[in-house]
């Protein structure tokens, strides 16, 4: 008996696209600018607010790409009540949670997390640069403050990529680089 093989074709016929160009070019370029700007820190200076920058103007297209992107990047298709979350949750802790094709309610909740925590970034290094903030150590310790619980979230966020990946035995990763996910 010969083996079968997929082709492209039949291997197509089984994903189903998820994630748009815009989504996917949007995340990992997030991902590039937040971790530079961080890896910079304070001594990086233009560049890292250009980063900074970067980070902002992505977050700020990402927000309207929430409005009128596509079915699985709009926020109306994926951002949980509360109550949905909770049950998700409990879900979660007795091994039955429901697999979804787009975002799962913890991993929405996540994204909406990360969001507001990279506003809140931005917006007081942005403020750093303003005469009337220059040099306020308040406002520099909220800054990195912020930086550091963002990159809390990021672990939170990949930490939650790779229980979900090996849960439904579905690689998030790759899904993020192809815009398919398993269509069943």
């Amino acid at each position: 008996m010969k083996p079968a093989v997929l082709t492209a074709d039949a291997t197509r016929m089984e994903t189903v696209r998820v994630w748009d160009p815009l989504v996917r070019i949007f995340h990992w370029s997030l991902v590039v600018a937040f971790f530079g700007a961080y890896a910079l820190g304070d001594d990086g200076g233009q560049l890292h607010q250009a980063l900074g920058y970067t980070v902002l103007g992505l977050v700020a297209f990402r927000l309207v790409w929430g409005l009128i992107g596509s079915r699985h990047a709009r926020f109306a298709s994926f951002v949980p009540s509360p109550r949905r979350l909770v049950g998700y949750l409990k879900d979660v802790a007795r091994h039955r949670e429901a697999r979804y094709l787009g975002h799962n309610p913890a991993g929405a909740a996540m994204i909406v997390a990360l969001l507001l925590s990279l506003i809140a970034t931005g917006s007081t290094g942005w403020l750093l640069t303003t005469d009337a903030f220059w040099g306020s150590e308040v406002l520099a310790d909220a800054h990195e403050a912020l930086a550091n619980g963002t990159l809390f979230l990021v672990g939170l966020h990949v930490a939650g990529v790779v229980f979900s990946s090996l849960r439904h035995r579905e690689n998030l990763v790759r899904a993020m680089f192809t815009g398919r996910k398993r269509a069943d």
